[in-house]
């Protein structure tokens, strides 16, 4: 979504003129996904493109007037699921090249078979969830002349209103998650009210103590962000988690003195529970009943 470069795609040998065109505006139109929101149907004339785009990536399909448009989400969502459980988002994000995924081309082929052969009913409730969804927050519509852009600008069309892409869903939080979320909110209570007292002492009495409160507060900020981590799924998690859990070993190791080893090692223990409860809650794995 970020650049519009295509990752992967299926082989198609439908020469029609309108199909061609609709192809076009397709290319025109990932590259300015970004700008729209996480479900959108472009219409043409005999065709329409569908697209669906969540966190760093989008899935895009050309269907015919009469396939549904549950149908037709319901297809790129099990894509879409599909894909990133076969790739990761750091690897997703290294790719520099058009469509660096191709041999992605048999799953989606697997994939555009059972759609096209499958009745309603064998679908299930992903089907029906689908529905739901799109009567509760229907897609964009944009016409083809919609992605016809001139320097950045529509030309002309109104204003598209922008909605935030749906999130990513995680796994439940687990009873030893929820211990550690309140340890560590434990924890950047205590940093924020020892650095709260040693700010108003530094003030009244000497200057010189501006780098154990810096030791203080900084673990309460890595604290309260490790908290964020857990509960929300971030882009780069991974690395966000070991530069917090770092801030916290330095700056208890730097308060050596103004706290006993067992408070440090009670500190960074909770620190380290945090980072390997927020790193082993993954994305929710594709359920069941998706009819693939």
């Amino acid at each position: 979504v970020r650049d519009g470069l295509p990752l992967s795609a299926s082989t198609d040998f439908y020469h029609a003129q309108d199909f061609l065109e609709c192809r076009r505006r397709l290319k025109t139109l990932a590259s300015r996904l970004a700008q729209y929101p996480g479900r959108g149907t472009s219409e043409g004339l005999h065709f329409r493109i569908h697209f669906s785009s969540s966190g760093h990536v989008a899935c895009m399909a050309i269907c015919s007037h009469q396939c549904p448009a549950a149908m037709a989400f319901c297809f790129l969502e099990t894509l879409w699921w599909e894909f990133t459980a076969s790739y990761d988002n750091t690897r997703i994000g290294l790719a520099v090249r058009p469509y660096a995924f191709l041999e992605f081309d048999s799953i989606i082929q697997k994939v555009k078979w059972h759609f096209n052969y499958a009745s309603s009913t064998q679908m299930g409730s992903s089907l029906e969830k689908i529905q739901e969804e799109l009567e509760f927050q229907p897609p964009v519509l944009l016409s083809l002349e919609d992605t016809d852009l001139a320097n950045g600008m529509m030309n002309g069309h109104r204003q598209m209103h922008l909605e935030p892409a749906p999130t990513f869903r995680m796994e439940p939080v687990t009873a030893l998650g929820i211990l550690s979320l309140i340890l560590n909110i434990m924890c950047a209570a205590l940093n924020l009210i020892r650095g709260i007292h040693l700010a108003e002492h530094s003030l009244q009495v000497a200057h010189e103590e501006i780098g154990n409160i810096l030791a203080f507060f900084i673990p309460f900020v890595a604290c309260i962000f490790q908290c964020y981590l857990y509960l929300f799924y971030s882009p780069a998690r991974t690395m966000k988690v070991v530069l917090m859990l770092l801030f916290i070993c330095l700056g208890n190791v730097y308060l050596h003195g103004l706290r006993n080893l067992w408070q440090i090692l009670f500190h960074i223990g909770v620190a380290f529970l945090s980072s390997y409860q927020t790193l082993t809650r993954q994305l929710q794995e594709k359920p069941a009943d998706c009819g693939v």
